[in-house]
């Protein structure tokens, strides 16, 4: 693979380090393209923060879809909930 500098001196550019983020969160990538990854990193900021932005939405995305919602505060008026009930389920 044939590497070309971005401006601030990294073998990859900030676009070009976004198409390799899963295979570098799964160990995958090697040799010349992980150097030139973690080179990139140690020179960009904002792509170490989009390197965490993306752990912290791979981490919160088995959450989006629980089968058990969570439950009702205490402090909602139980005529609420059966209103909210009823209208979702067309009674």
């Amino acid at each position: 693979m044939d590497l070309e500098r971005s401006p601030n001196g990294s073998p990859i550019t900030c676009r070009e380090l976004t198409s390799f983020i899963a295979d570098y969160l799964a160990g995958e990538l090697q040799g010349e393209v992980h150097r030139a990854f973690e080179h990139h990193l140690s020179l960009c900021r904002n792509c170490v923060q989009y390197l965490a932005d993306y752990r912290r939405a791979v981490a919160l995305g088995p959450g989006a879809y629980a089968d058990d919602p969570p439950g009702v505060p205490g402090d909602v008026p139980e005529e609420l909930v059966t209103a909210i009930l009823a209208a979702r389920t067309g009674r």
